[in-house]
């Protein structure tokens, strides 16, 4: 069921947020919003792949 929920989550980040890895965003001039965005994604993949 976890598993699950995490799938959809990501498919849901994939569709929604913006890919900063794609517009070659340096993370050091990365606002707190952008590194928020990119540490949700990490999370969502990381618990999705566990």
């Amino acid at each position: 069921m976890k598993k699950k929920c995490f799938k959809i989550l990501a498919k849901i980040n994939k569709m929604m947020l913006p890919s900063y890895t794609k517009k070659k965003l340096d993370i050091t001039k990365a606002s707190k919003f952008q590194l928020a965005i990119i540490g949700w994604r990490a999370f969502v993949t990381m618990s999705y792949l566990d």
